[in-house]
Protein backbone atom coordinates (compact mmCIF):
# COMPACT_ATOMS: atom_id res chain seq x y z
CA UNK A 1 0.00 0.00 0.00
CA UNK A 2 3.34 2.29 0.75
CA UNK A 3 2.48 5.34 -1.47
CA UNK A 4 6.29 5.67 -2.85
CA UNK A 5 5.34 2.23 -4.34
CA UNK A 6 3.33 4.26 -6.61
CA UNK A 7 4.13 5.84 -9.83
CA UNK A 8 2.82 9.87 -9.65
CA UNK A 9 4.03 10.55 -13.50
CA UNK A 10 2.38 7.79 -14.57
CA UNK A 11 -0.92 8.13 -12.69
CA UNK A 12 -0.57 12.09 -14.06
CA UNK A 13 -0.59 10.76 -17.33
CA UNK A 14 -3.03 8.75 -16.72
CA UNK A 15 -5.40 12.02 -15.76
CA UNK A 16 -4.35 13.70 -18.29
CA UNK A 17 -4.89 11.45 -21.10
CA UNK A 18 -8.12 10.16 -19.92
CA UNK A 19 -9.46 13.04 -17.39
CA UNK A 20 -10.57 12.20 -13.79
CA UNK A 21 -12.11 10.76 -12.16
CA UNK A 22 -10.69 7.41 -12.78
CA UNK A 23 -9.94 4.15 -11.76
CA UNK A 24 -6.48 2.70 -12.44
CA UNK A 25 -4.69 -0.89 -12.21
CA UNK A 26 -1.51 -2.28 -11.45
CA UNK A 27 -1.23 -5.41 -13.45
CA UNK A 28 1.95 -6.48 -11.46
CA UNK A 29 0.55 -5.92 -8.49
CA UNK A 30 -1.82 -8.46 -9.10
CA UNK A 31 0.16 -11.19 -10.28
CA UNK A 32 2.11 -10.83 -7.40
CA UNK A 33 -0.50 -10.92 -5.23
CA UNK A 34 -1.89 -13.91 -6.47
CA UNK A 35 1.70 -15.52 -6.42
CA UNK A 36 2.09 -14.98 -3.32
CA UNK A 37 -0.75 -16.90 -1.86
CA UNK A 38 -0.64 -19.84 -4.22
CA UNK A 39 3.22 -20.03 -3.02
CA UNK A 40 2.84 -19.82 0.68
CA UNK A 41 0.32 -23.09 0.27
CA UNK A 42 3.04 -25.46 -1.75
CA UNK A 43 3.18 -28.71 -2.18
CA UNK A 44 -0.57 -28.47 -1.32
CA UNK A 45 -2.87 -28.93 -4.12
CA UNK A 46 -4.32 -25.22 -3.96
CA UNK A 47 -6.74 -24.11 -6.28
CA UNK A 48 -7.74 -19.89 -6.10
CA UNK A 49 -10.70 -19.03 -7.26
CA UNK A 50 -10.78 -15.40 -7.71
CA UNK A 51 -13.61 -13.58 -6.46
CA UNK A 52 -14.74 -11.50 -9.02
CA UNK A 53 -17.61 -9.02 -7.66
CA UNK A 54 -13.94 -7.39 -6.14
CA UNK A 55 -13.78 -6.01 -9.64
CA UNK A 56 -15.38 -7.55 -12.42
CA UNK A 57 -13.80 -5.90 -15.77
CA UNK A 58 -13.16 -7.94 -18.49
CA UNK A 59 -9.66 -7.33 -18.40
CA UNK A 60 -8.80 -7.95 -14.85
CA UNK A 61 -10.63 -11.76 -15.70
CA UNK A 62 -8.04 -12.70 -18.20
CA UNK A 63 -5.37 -11.78 -16.24
CA UNK A 64 -6.45 -13.86 -14.15
CA UNK A 65 -7.19 -16.65 -15.84
CA UNK A 66 -4.04 -16.10 -17.85
CA UNK A 67 -1.99 -16.63 -14.44
CA UNK A 68 -4.14 -19.62 -13.86
CA UNK A 69 -6.85 -18.28 -11.46
CA UNK A 70 -9.98 -19.81 -11.40
CA UNK A 71 -13.17 -17.63 -10.46
CA UNK A 72 -15.86 -17.57 -7.76
CA UNK A 73 -19.09 -16.01 -9.10
CA UNK A 74 -22.24 -14.96 -6.81
CA UNK A 75 -24.56 -14.02 -9.80
CA UNK A 76 -25.77 -15.91 -12.93
CA UNK A 77 -24.13 -12.52 -14.61
CA UNK A 78 -20.58 -12.88 -12.85
CA UNK A 79 -20.94 -16.80 -14.09
CA UNK A 80 -21.19 -15.33 -18.20
CA UNK A 81 -18.92 -12.50 -17.43
CA UNK A 82 -16.23 -15.21 -16.13
CA UNK A 83 -17.27 -17.28 -19.46
CA UNK A 84 -16.83 -14.44 -21.53
CA UNK A 85 -13.32 -14.14 -20.20
CA UNK A 86 -12.35 -17.11 -21.35
CA UNK A 87 -12.98 -19.55 -17.72
CA UNK A 88 -13.96 -23.07 -18.46
CA UNK A 89 -17.09 -23.80 -16.16
CA UNK A 90 -14.83 -25.99 -14.36
CA UNK A 91 -13.12 -23.58 -13.34
CA UNK A 92 -16.11 -21.19 -11.66
CA UNK A 93 -17.83 -21.86 -8.76
CA UNK A 94 -20.95 -19.89 -8.15
CA UNK A 95 -22.50 -19.31 -4.83
CA UNK A 96 -25.45 -16.83 -4.99
CA UNK A 97 -27.84 -15.94 -1.70
CA UNK A 98 -31.47 -16.11 -1.47
CA UNK A 99 -31.75 -16.36 -5.48
CA UNK A 100 -34.75 -18.25 -7.27
CA UNK A 101 -34.12 -21.92 -8.00
CA UNK A 102 -34.22 -20.82 -11.94
CA UNK A 103 -31.13 -19.32 -11.50
CA UNK A 104 -29.47 -21.85 -10.06
CA UNK A 105 -30.45 -24.48 -12.46
CA UNK A 106 -29.66 -21.56 -15.44
CA UNK A 107 -25.79 -22.04 -13.68
CA UNK A 108 -26.35 -26.09 -14.02
CA UNK A 109 -26.60 -26.00 -17.51
CA UNK A 110 -23.85 -23.31 -18.20
CA UNK A 111 -21.64 -26.48 -16.33
CA UNK A 112 -20.25 -24.68 -13.55
CA UNK A 113 -19.55 -26.01 -9.88
CA UNK A 114 -22.90 -24.96 -7.92
CA UNK A 115 -22.05 -24.10 -4.58
CA UNK A 116 -25.74 -24.19 -2.20
CA UNK A 117 -26.02 -22.03 0.89
CA UNK A 118 -29.48 -22.40 2.60
CA UNK A 119 -31.51 -26.01 2.93
CA UNK A 120 -34.57 -24.46 0.89
CA UNK A 121 -32.31 -24.61 -2.30
CA UNK A 122 -30.82 -27.87 -1.48
CA UNK A 123 -33.97 -30.14 -1.16
CA UNK A 124 -34.81 -28.61 -5.08
CA UNK A 125 -31.51 -29.16 -6.16
CA UNK A 126 -32.29 -32.98 -4.91
CA UNK A 127 -35.23 -33.31 -6.00
CA UNK A 128 -34.55 -31.73 -9.85
CA UNK A 129 -31.38 -33.29 -10.27
CA UNK A 130 -30.60 -35.70 -7.58
CA UNK A 131 -27.08 -37.83 -8.20
CA UNK A 132 -26.78 -36.76 -11.70
CA UNK A 133 -24.97 -32.95 -10.90
CA UNK A 134 -22.62 -32.60 -7.78
CA UNK A 135 -22.74 -29.49 -5.83
CA UNK A 136 -20.60 -28.30 -2.94
CA UNK A 137 -22.48 -27.22 0.66
CA UNK A 138 -21.70 -23.91 1.99
CA UNK A 139 -21.81 -24.45 5.78
CA UNK A 140 -22.10 -21.41 8.44
CA UNK A 141 -19.53 -21.82 11.32
CA UNK A 142 -20.99 -19.48 13.56
CA UNK A 143 -17.41 -18.10 13.69
CA UNK A 144 -17.54 -13.44 14.03
CA UNK A 145 -14.85 -12.84 12.01
CA UNK A 146 -14.36 -9.38 9.98
CA UNK A 147 -13.31 -5.91 10.25
CA UNK A 148 -16.87 -4.49 10.21
CA UNK A 149 -20.46 -6.17 10.84
CA UNK A 150 -21.30 -5.77 7.69
CA UNK A 151 -18.52 -7.70 6.00
CA UNK A 152 -19.27 -10.81 8.82
CA UNK A 153 -20.55 -13.43 7.26
CA UNK A 154 -19.97 -16.28 9.51
CA UNK A 155 -21.73 -15.81 12.47
CA UNK A 156 -24.82 -17.29 14.18
CA UNK A 157 -27.09 -14.09 12.96
CA UNK A 158 -26.13 -14.34 9.26
CA UNK A 159 -27.86 -14.89 6.27
CA UNK A 160 -25.25 -16.43 4.64
CA UNK A 161 -24.44 -20.60 4.52
CA UNK A 162 -26.43 -23.89 6.52
CA UNK A 163 -25.67 -23.65 10.56
CA UNK A 164 -23.52 -26.48 11.25
CA UNK A 165 -25.83 -27.28 13.79
CA UNK A 166 -28.38 -27.69 10.99
CA UNK A 167 -25.98 -30.59 9.35
CA UNK A 168 -27.75 -33.98 10.42
CA UNK A 169 -30.75 -32.02 8.27
CA UNK A 170 -28.26 -31.70 5.70
CA UNK A 171 -27.24 -35.08 5.68
CA UNK A 172 -31.10 -36.45 5.23
CA UNK A 173 -31.60 -34.58 2.02
CA UNK A 174 -28.42 -35.82 0.88
CA UNK A 175 -29.20 -39.58 1.52
CA UNK A 176 -33.09 -38.86 0.42
CA UNK A 177 -31.92 -37.62 -2.80
CA UNK A 178 -28.78 -39.57 -3.24
CA UNK A 179 -27.37 -36.54 -3.73
CA UNK A 180 -23.10 -36.43 -5.06
CA UNK A 181 -21.19 -33.61 -2.81
CA UNK A 182 -18.07 -32.64 -4.22
CA UNK A 183 -17.23 -29.65 -1.56
CA UNK A 184 -17.54 -28.08 1.65
CA UNK A 185 -17.38 -24.18 2.16
CA UNK A 186 -17.35 -21.59 4.50
CA UNK A 187 -16.47 -17.77 4.26
CA UNK A 188 -16.59 -15.97 7.55
CA UNK A 189 -15.96 -12.39 6.84
CA UNK A 190 -13.38 -9.69 5.34
CA UNK A 191 -10.40 -8.01 7.08
CA UNK A 192 -9.74 -11.05 8.96
CA UNK A 193 -6.49 -10.52 10.58
CA UNK A 194 -6.32 -13.62 13.36
CA UNK A 195 -4.93 -16.65 11.29
CA UNK A 196 -7.02 -18.90 14.50
CA UNK A 197 -9.44 -17.64 12.69
CA UNK A 198 -9.29 -20.21 9.61
CA UNK A 199 -7.59 -22.64 11.90
CA UNK A 200 -10.94 -22.63 13.90
CA UNK A 201 -13.43 -22.76 11.21
CA UNK A 202 -10.86 -25.64 9.39
CA UNK A 203 -11.77 -27.66 12.58
CA UNK A 204 -15.25 -27.30 11.95
CA UNK A 205 -15.14 -28.42 8.46
CA UNK A 206 -12.54 -31.18 9.11
CA UNK A 207 -14.99 -32.54 11.43
CA UNK A 208 -17.71 -32.42 9.26
CA UNK A 209 -15.65 -33.64 6.30
CA UNK A 210 -15.99 -36.74 8.12
CA UNK A 211 -19.63 -37.72 7.19
CA UNK A 212 -19.05 -36.48 3.40
CA UNK A 213 -17.01 -39.30 2.24
CA UNK A 214 -16.77 -38.05 -1.89
CA UNK A 215 -15.29 -34.88 -1.50
CA UNK A 216 -12.73 -33.40 -3.92
CA UNK A 217 -12.09 -29.88 -2.05
CA UNK A 218 -12.52 -27.95 1.21
CA UNK A 219 -13.05 -24.63 0.42
CA UNK A 220 -12.30 -21.65 2.89
CA UNK A 221 -13.52 -18.56 1.17
CA UNK A 222 -11.27 -15.27 2.05
CA UNK A 223 -11.32 -12.17 4.09
CA UNK A 224 -7.19 -12.27 4.31
CA UNK A 225 -6.68 -8.46 5.45
CA UNK A 226 -4.96 -6.05 3.24
CA UNK A 227 -3.10 -2.86 4.40
CA UNK A 228 -4.95 0.58 3.98
CA UNK A 229 -2.78 2.56 6.19
CA UNK A 230 0.83 2.95 6.74
CA UNK A 231 2.62 0.57 8.49
CA UNK A 232 -1.04 -1.03 8.64
CA UNK A 233 -1.51 -4.56 10.27
CA UNK A 234 -2.50 -7.42 7.84
CA UNK A 235 -3.08 -11.27 7.16
CA UNK A 236 0.29 -12.87 8.48
CA UNK A 237 -0.39 -15.35 4.54
CA UNK A 238 3.43 -16.85 5.30
CA UNK A 239 2.34 -17.94 8.66
CA UNK A 240 -1.38 -18.58 7.81
CA UNK A 241 -0.02 -20.82 4.89
CA UNK A 242 2.37 -22.72 7.47
CA UNK A 243 -0.29 -23.47 9.85
CA UNK A 244 -3.28 -23.82 7.65
CA UNK A 245 -0.90 -26.18 5.25
CA UNK A 246 0.03 -28.49 7.54
CA UNK A 247 -2.73 -29.42 9.47
CA UNK A 248 -4.71 -29.67 5.67
CA UNK A 249 -1.93 -32.42 4.65
CA UNK A 250 -2.61 -34.20 8.56
CA UNK A 251 -6.75 -34.14 7.42
CA UNK A 252 -5.93 -35.25 3.90
CA UNK A 253 -4.27 -38.43 5.57
CA UNK A 254 -7.28 -38.73 8.07
CA UNK A 255 -9.65 -38.74 5.45
CA UNK A 256 -7.48 -41.28 3.26
CA UNK A 257 -7.08 -39.43 0.40
CA UNK A 258 -5.55 -35.86 -0.57
CA UNK A 259 -8.10 -33.02 -1.34
CA UNK A 260 -8.35 -29.58 -3.21
CA UNK A 261 -7.22 -26.40 -1.06
CA UNK A 262 -9.58 -23.77 -2.37
CA UNK A 263 -9.57 -20.08 -1.64
CA UNK A 264 -11.64 -17.41 -3.07
CA UNK A 265 -9.78 -13.92 -2.57
CA UNK A 266 -10.96 -10.67 -4.00
CA UNK A 267 -9.45 -7.30 -2.24
CA UNK A 268 -6.75 -9.52 -0.97
CA UNK A 269 -5.69 -10.02 -5.14
CA UNK A 270 -7.39 -6.27 -6.54
CA UNK A 271 -7.44 -4.30 -3.43
CA UNK A 272 -3.45 -3.09 -3.72
CA UNK A 273 -3.16 -2.98 -7.03
CA UNK A 274 -5.53 0.10 -7.57
CA UNK A 275 -5.22 3.13 -7.38
CA UNK A 276 -8.70 6.14 -7.85
CA UNK A 277 -7.88 9.59 -9.35
CA UNK A 278 -10.14 12.68 -8.85
CA UNK A 279 -9.59 16.38 -9.39
CA UNK A 280 -10.20 19.06 -6.41
CA UNK A 281 -12.79 21.32 -7.96
CA UNK A 282 -12.80 23.16 -5.03
CA UNK A 283 -11.29 24.50 -1.49
CA UNK A 284 -14.14 25.98 0.20
CA UNK A 285 -13.03 27.56 4.16
CA UNK A 286 -15.79 27.54 6.47
CA UNK A 287 -15.68 29.12 10.04
CA UNK A 288 -14.52 25.39 11.18
CA UNK A 289 -13.38 23.42 7.89
CA UNK A 290 -10.98 23.61 4.72
CA UNK A 291 -12.58 21.11 2.41
CA UNK A 292 -11.54 19.53 -0.94
CA UNK A 293 -14.39 19.14 -3.37
CA UNK A 294 -13.16 16.86 -5.83
CA UNK A 295 -15.23 15.85 -9.13
CA UNK A 296 -16.20 12.35 -7.61
CA UNK A 297 -18.10 11.26 -4.54
CA UNK A 298 -20.27 7.93 -2.95
CA UNK A 299 -21.65 7.21 -6.77
CA UNK A 300 -17.61 6.47 -7.19
CA UNK A 301 -16.56 4.68 -3.88
CA UNK A 302 -19.28 4.35 -1.57
CA UNK A 303 -16.84 2.56 0.53
CA UNK A 304 -15.55 5.10 3.15
CA UNK A 305 -19.75 6.11 3.88
CA UNK A 306 -20.61 2.40 3.53
CA UNK A 307 -18.27 1.11 5.58
CA UNK A 308 -16.17 3.69 7.48
CA UNK A 309 -13.16 2.66 5.02
CA UNK A 310 -9.49 4.08 5.25
CA UNK A 311 -8.14 5.09 1.84
CA UNK A 312 -4.99 6.82 1.87
CA UNK A 313 -4.77 10.20 -0.34
CA UNK A 314 -2.00 11.65 -1.54
CA UNK A 315 -1.41 14.89 -3.53
CA UNK A 316 0.23 13.49 -6.16
CA UNK A 317 0.60 16.90 -8.18
CA UNK A 318 2.21 19.01 -5.71
CA UNK A 319 3.42 15.97 -3.22
CA UNK A 320 6.43 18.16 -2.16
CA UNK A 321 3.78 20.88 -0.52
CA UNK A 322 3.47 21.83 2.72
CA UNK A 323 1.21 19.63 4.77
CA UNK A 324 -2.42 20.82 5.59
CA UNK A 325 -5.37 19.47 7.37
CA UNK A 326 -8.32 18.97 4.45
CA UNK A 327 -11.70 17.12 5.18
CA UNK A 328 -11.96 15.76 1.47
CA UNK A 329 -15.84 15.33 0.13
CA UNK A 330 -17.45 14.92 -2.98
CA UNK A 331 -20.11 16.10 -5.25
CA UNK A 332 -23.36 14.39 -4.84
CA UNK A 333 -26.32 15.68 -3.13
CA UNK A 334 -25.60 14.52 0.13
CA UNK A 335 -22.89 14.01 2.75
CA UNK A 336 -20.58 11.75 1.18
CA UNK A 337 -16.99 12.41 3.17
CA UNK A 338 -13.75 10.92 1.72
CA UNK A 339 -11.70 11.69 4.74
CA UNK A 340 -12.17 14.18 7.89
CA UNK A 341 -8.88 15.93 9.02
CA UNK A 342 -6.82 14.63 6.70
CA UNK A 343 -3.15 15.76 6.38
CA UNK A 344 -2.14 16.45 2.77
CA UNK A 345 0.44 18.38 0.85
CA UNK A 346 -0.56 21.74 0.33
CA UNK A 347 -4.15 20.99 -2.09
CA UNK A 348 -5.11 23.62 -5.28
CA UNK A 349 -7.55 23.39 -7.56
CA UNK A 350 -6.94 21.76 -10.39
CA UNK A 351 -4.64 19.30 -8.36
CA UNK A 352 -5.07 15.48 -8.89
CA UNK A 353 -5.53 13.50 -5.95
CA UNK A 354 -5.32 9.88 -5.32
CA UNK A 355 -6.89 6.98 -3.07
CA UNK A 356 -5.00 4.49 -2.57
CA UNK A 357 -6.54 0.31 -2.23
CA UNK A 358 -9.09 1.05 -4.82
CA UNK A 359 -8.88 -1.55 -6.61
CA UNK A 360 -11.77 -3.55 -4.87
CA UNK A 361 -14.96 -2.78 -4.58
CA UNK A 362 -14.68 0.64 -6.38
CA UNK A 363 -16.29 0.50 -9.67
CA UNK A 364 -18.41 -2.69 -9.12
CA UNK A 365 -20.17 -0.79 -6.53
CA UNK A 366 -20.80 2.31 -8.37
CA UNK A 367 -23.67 3.76 -9.57
CA UNK A 368 -25.37 6.78 -11.55
CA UNK A 369 -26.15 8.30 -7.82
CA UNK A 370 -27.34 12.36 -9.09
CA UNK A 371 -27.60 11.07 -13.12
CA UNK A 372 -23.61 11.13 -13.15
CA UNK A 373 -21.55 9.08 -15.26
CA UNK A 374 -19.32 6.08 -13.74
CA UNK A 375 -15.94 6.51 -14.42
CA UNK A 376 -13.29 5.40 -16.83
CA UNK A 377 -11.16 2.29 -15.69
CA UNK A 378 -7.27 1.84 -17.11
CA UNK A 379 -5.15 -0.75 -16.38
CA UNK A 380 -1.10 -0.42 -16.33
CA UNK A 381 0.64 -3.63 -18.31
CA UNK A 382 4.36 -3.83 -18.63
CA UNK A 383 4.66 0.41 -18.36
CA UNK A 384 1.85 0.86 -20.89
CA UNK A 385 -1.64 2.47 -20.21
CA UNK A 386 -4.39 0.56 -21.91
CA UNK A 387 -8.19 1.63 -21.82
CA UNK A 388 -10.15 -1.10 -20.59
CA UNK A 389 -13.48 0.68 -19.74
CA UNK A 390 -14.56 4.20 -21.57
CA UNK A 391 -16.34 6.74 -19.25
CA UNK A 392 -19.76 6.45 -20.05
CA UNK A 393 -21.81 9.48 -21.99
CA UNK A 394 -25.22 10.91 -21.57
CA UNK A 395 -26.56 8.06 -24.11
CA UNK A 396 -25.52 5.56 -21.80
CA UNK A 397 -28.04 7.11 -18.88
CA UNK A 398 -30.78 6.98 -20.81
CA UNK A 399 -29.80 4.03 -23.41
CA UNK A 400 -32.63 1.86 -21.37
CA UNK A 401 -35.26 3.77 -20.62
CA UNK A 402 -38.69 3.74 -22.94
CA UNK A 403 -40.14 6.48 -23.96
CA UNK A 404 -44.13 7.11 -23.06
CA UNK A 405 -46.69 9.22 -24.84
CA UNK A 406 -48.78 11.40 -22.64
Amino acid sequence: MMTENLDYSMLLKVAEQFDSPVYVYNSAKIISQYKRLINVFKPINIKVKYACKALNNTAILKLLKKEGSGLDTVSINEVKLGLRAGFQPSEIIFTPNCVGFEEIQEAVNLGVHINIDNISILEQFGSAYADKVPCCVRLNPHILAGGNNKISTGHIDSKFGISIHQLRHVLRIIKTYGMQINGLHMHTGSDILDSGVFLQGAEILFDAAKDFPDLKFIDFGSGFKVAYKPNDITTDIEELGKALGERFLEFCKEYGRDLELWFEPGKYIVSESGSFLVKANIIKQTTATVFVGVDSGLNHLIRPMLYDSYHHITNISNPEGKERIYTIVGNICETDTFAWDRKLNEVREGDILCFNNAGAYGITMSSNYNARFRPAEVLIHKGQMHLIRKRETFEDLISNEVEVAF
